[in-house]
């Protein structure tokens, strides 16, 4: 079973920048897609962005698409979400989680096709 850490999380203002990272351990997460999601205050856990295990192929969520870029290094078996222009809107608890069953190019986007969780890192974005 692969074991997911998520470091990064921090306070920012509204405009700024922050870089979250994932290590794994336990597995290689070479053959795994990979995923964020957030969960702001009485909201419900929700996806941010997914990137294939080959092919670099990436999703993202509406909301996000410009201002955030994910991408891997399988060598250190880490996952970052690159986080630009930050809102306040993005306030949350941000998830690392790994989608062990699908295709090397595919990318999916449901909470249920993610197997393994971390514990998650706070992002605040003040405004």
């Amino acid at each position: 079973q692969v074991q997911l850490v998520e470091s990064g999380g921090g306070l920012v203002q509204a405009g700024g920048s922050l870089r979250l990272s994932c290590a794994a351990s336990g597995r290689d997460i070479t053959n795994y897609a990979m995923g964020w999601f957030r969960q702001a205050p009485g909201k419900e856990r929700e996806f941010v962005a997914a990137i294939s295990w080959r092919g670099g192929n990436t999703n993202y969520a509406d909301a996000v698409k410009g201002r955030f870029t994910i991408s891997r290094d399988n060598a250190k078996n880490t996952v970052y979400l690159q986080m630009n222009s930050l809102k306040h809107e993005d306030t949350a608890v941000y998830y690392c989680a790994a989608d062990w069953g699908t295709g090397p190019f595919v990318v999916r986007n449901s909470l249920a096709d993610f197997g393994s969780w971390g514990q998650g890192t706070q992002v605040t974005v003040s405004s």
